[in-house]
């Protein structure tokens, strides 16, 4: 059975902590590897894992299924890793809500693997810093989490037309980049 299909069962029971037990599994370590690549750094990262599973845990019940429990997701890592943005200066930690999601939130960011081939990684750093936080978004959940135009249009608030049309920009860009530094071995011309 599919995450989703069973979060959706847990929530049809009422049972909201099953649900976000489920979802926190099911896709945590995919939020945390996203949250690790917009933020660029570890530990902003991991504030902004700990904001999302407290705003999932507390906002579960008022999850009015308009879409994919994924998507909803995304758009609370989203929301997260802006407010980690706008209060990084602040550096305070929030706990997240129980010690049973804390622990859980703990191994999920264990399991993320966030390093690759260190030189590549350099010259995806340099590029990666030349997009925006939105850009990022649009090619991690179009291209990495294979969302439909639809769902991404959900996270980021924006029409679907629209971010094909972005998304066509920002790949022709990001290919340029890519060439310039050498990381374009394979793609066709």
């Amino acid at each position: 059975m599919e995450p989703e299909d069973r979060i959706g069962q847990a929530l049809d029971r009422g049972d909201h902590a099953a649900a976000a037990t489920l979802a926190l599994t099911s896709y945590g370590p995919q939020i945390h590897g996203y949250l690790g690549v917009l933020l660029g750094n570890e530990a902003l990262a991991g504030d902004a894992f700990s904001e999302f599973c407290e705003d999932l845990w507390k906002g579960i019940k008022g999850f009015r299924r308009e879409c994919s429990f994924r998507t909803w997701a995304y758009r609370l890592a989203y929301n997260a890793a802006g407010m980690v943005r706008r209060e990084a200066y602040r550096r305070r930690v929030r706990p997240i809500y129980t010690e049973e999601y804390s622990a859980l939130a703990a191994r999920l960011v264990a399991t993320t693997l966030l390093h690759q081939d260190p030189i590549a990684e350099s010259h995806v750093a340099r590029i990666r810093a030349t997009m925006t936080p939105d850009e990022q978004t649009l090619l991690i959940l179009r291209v990495d989490k294979g969302l439909a135009w639809d769902e991404i249009a959900v996270v980021l608030s924006e029409e679907a037309a629209t971010l094909r049309k972005r998304f066509e920009r920002l790949k022709k860009r990001l290919l340029e980049q890519a060439r310039a530094v050498g990381l374009d071995a394979g793609v066709d011309r």
